[in-house]
């Protein structure tokens, strides 16, 4: 009887190797302390709980996975890559990329624990990757230099230039930015044009439908540029990445940061814990309602990944409400599952109000438009802050190439 059942477990743990086995993921976050939580915690928890399966993680250089992953999906992919929502998402769904993954929601109930993130991930009705985090942008800003100069936080776009003027007066830029990867110049110009024109306007342009010489975005350049050309950003931002952008902040030579909440832990780390403070972009036309920048962050299975099955496995896991709510704990975001808790931490507390108060969310401009145009734009408003007065060529140029992609 003995040697039956002994033959009978072999056969099962047989087919558990035969069935799973390596399960391959990606990792991009520039955070050493996610790659920490993953593989003490999440991966070790997935294969406690999933005993046939060995996961694999590969972890990138955030910037250069932005090309790796456009090589690899095309040829040999790991079973489970984490990426953006929304149109960067849908390039690689157009392409038959990444894999529909509508069952894995239908049989977790994940279309009402994720039902605010779920249009990021949406296409044509099916679901195709698993938002897992999200998170605010905003200003951020030292509280101990406010102080000392009499400052308070704006509440409108007036009080946000006197406060620069006054820093800039007593020997302080008013902001920091690393514009060296292009993306955090975006912001700039999503804030300033969702503040300016609204939510609609913004969005049709990220879809093409709007010409970068339109007289609508006059404004939003003649705000931005008049910043520029008073010197309220730092100098040779063009040289620095968003991280090397923090330095000037951390050692009180800028008092402002425009940036997604990721950058707090760094800020803390650097010794800044209670120091920092939080604002809304300010408010530029009373008559325009408030829209916010939510990028969403999600996971996907490469359309040619060798292990499917268990690819959802690992999907349906990172789902969980506890699951999410332990991945945005520690990267100083929001989970995109309504059944996690609010991480204890005030930025996160704030932006979670933002967020659910807003008139709506806008992803991000590279994530909103298609990949060519957020290249080409970004290029462009990262020289508009560096050269102001050569405005007219930069949106002629952004123009140009906004017509031949959406060829128009």
């Amino acid at each position: 009887m003995k040697k039956i059942i002994g033959v009978f477990l072999f056969i099962l743990v047989s087919v558990n190797v035969t069935f799973s086995g390596t399960l391959k993921i990606t990792n991009n976050s520039s955070n050493s302390d996610i790659h920490k939580l993953w593989n003490e915690q999440i991966i070790p928890g997935f294969e406690k709980e999933n005993p046939g399966i060995k996961v694999e993680m590969t972890v990138y250089d955030h910037e250069a996975y932005k090309t790796a992953i456009r090589n690899f999906l095309q040829a040999e992919p790991p079973d489970v890559v984490n990426w953006f929502s929304g149109n960067r998402m849908k390039f690689f769904v157009d392409q038959g990329l990444f894999e529909d993954v509508s069952d894995v929601w239908d049989k977790n109930n994940l279309h009402s624990q994720l039902s605010s993130a779920r249009s990021t991930v949406t296409v044509e009705g099916k679901q195709w990757g698993l938002p897992t985090t999200y998170y605010q942008w905003g200003v951020y800003y030292r509280k101990d230099i406010f102080a000392k100069y009499g400052l308070g936080e704006p509440r409108s776009w007036g009080d946000m230039m006197n406060i620069a003027e006054t820093l800039k007066k007593n020997g302080i830029t008013p902001f920091t930015i690393g514009t060296k990867y292009l993306w955090t110049a975006a912001g700039w110009f999503d804030f300033l044009n969702l503040r300016i024109n609204g939510y609609d306007f913004h969005m049709a342009l990220m879809g093409g439908e709007i010409s970068y010489e339109d007289k609508r975005l006059d404004r939003v350049f003649d705000v931005w540029g008049d910043m520029a050309r008073k010197g309220y950003y730092i100098e040779n931002h063009a040289s620095y990445s968003w991280q090397e952008g923090q330095a000037p902040m951390i050692n009180g030579e800028a008092a402002m940061y425009l940036m997604g909440n990721f950058v707090v832990p760094d800020l803390v780390k650097a010794g800044l814990d209670g120091k920092i403070g939080y604002f809304q972009f300010p408010v530029i036309d009373g008559s325009v309602r408030t829209y916010e920048d939510a990028p969403t962050d999600s996971m996907h299975i490469p359309s040619k990944a060798k292990n499917k099955a268990d690819a959802k496995k690992f999907l349906a896991y990172v789902a969980r409400p506890d699951i999410q709510g332990t991945i945005a704990q520690a990267s100083g975001m929001l989970s995109s599952n309504n059944q996690s808790p609010v991480p204890d931490d005030e930025f996160l507390k704030i932006g979670f109000k933002v967020l659910s108060e807003s008139a709506g969310l806008a992803q991000f401009y590279d994530r909103d438009t298609t990949p060519e145009m957020a290249k080409e734009g970004m290029k462009g408003f990262q020289e508009f802050m560096v050269k102001p007065e050569r405005e007219k060529q930069i949106r002629q140029r952004i123009e140009r190439a906004r017509k031949r992609i959406y060829k128009q």
